[in-house]
């Protein structure tokens, strides 16, 4: 167990990537629309915003208080980890939001606030939820600035082989996409989109380039997958016993996503 928890403390250190959404833009890069529960018609007044909260009660707020605005469109900013159970992604479109299957509390909060964002789809209210895909770019401080700095203290392994292949999202290509579907929402409401690049890369290759850029090392040391997952489980029971603290710099949702494929059906 020392050895262990030692492991997962190198593991968590070395792969705190935020596993964010990133969009793509309007000609690539949006997938199937997920199928979303019936739900009543809201009768109040239709809105307009782009909502970015990640709580249902905050969601449920912008929802309400949309209804006093002058437009009448609202787009939810949701993440592809809603629909996220652990296994691998390959070529599916945007599925449902799953709370009960999601893993860890951010899918889970995500998925509960996208199902209330589409519940108050309505005539007068056209809702649109979007789930960016690992977006990066620019003054990017989660995705990119960790793996750089990881990779400069020679603690970012690869997981596994390298070789699940992983869709990301450019930032310029994140807002095109949620600019269209505000812009069409009276087309596309009631519905999600998993928005990416369209263009799926190994995750070694992903790395691998990150760093290049950054003139730092790539990474050249491997963990078995299992045993980040393992580390990752280990080091969410110790954050939920140390309240008050950072967030935890791995979990077992986090090494699922770079040990197994994710990318989406594009057509």
């Amino acid at each position: 167990m020392m050895i262990q928890r030692a492991l997962a403390a190198t593991l968590v250190a070395a792969l705190a990537v935020t596993a964010c959404g990133g969009d793509d833009d309007t000609s690539t890069s949006d997938t199937s629309p997920a199928t979303t529960p019936a739900t009543t018609p809201a009768t109040t007044p239709a809105t307009s915003a782009t909502a970015t909260a990640t709580s249902p009660p905050t969601t449920s707020a912008i929802a309400t208080a949309a209804t006093d605005a002058p437009s009448r469109r609202l787009v939810y900013v949701s993440s592809p980890s809603v629909a996220h159970a652990g296994a691998a992604i390959v070529g599916e479109p945007a599925m449902p939001a799953d709370p009960a299957r999601a893993r860890g509390d951010y899918a889970r909060t995500k998925a509960e606030a996208e199902l209330l964002a589409l519940a108050a789809d309505s005539p007068r209210l056209r809702v649109v939820a979007v789930r960016p895909h690992l977006v990066w770019g620019p003054g990017d401080t989660q995705l990119v600035a960790r793996i750089v700095e990881r990779a400069r203290l020679g603690r970012l392994p690869l997981l596994g082989h390298g070789a699940a292949l992983i869709d990301t999202t450019y930032i310029d290509n994140a807002a095109s996409g949620i600019v269209a579907a505000l812009e069409r929402a009276e087309d596309v409401h009631g519905r999600a989109y998993v928005i990416t690049n369209g263009e799926p890369r190994p995750v070694a290759e992903l790395l691998a380039g990150i760093c290049a850029a950054a003139g730092v090392r790539a990474p050249g040391w491997r963990v078995p997958a299992g045993l980040a997952r393992t580390a990752g489980s280990v080091i969410e029971a110790v954050w939920r016993i140390r309240p008050g603290i950072d967030e935890p710099p791995m979990t077992r949702f986090l090494a699922e996503q770079l040990s197994t494929a994710h990318w989406f059906d594009q057509r």
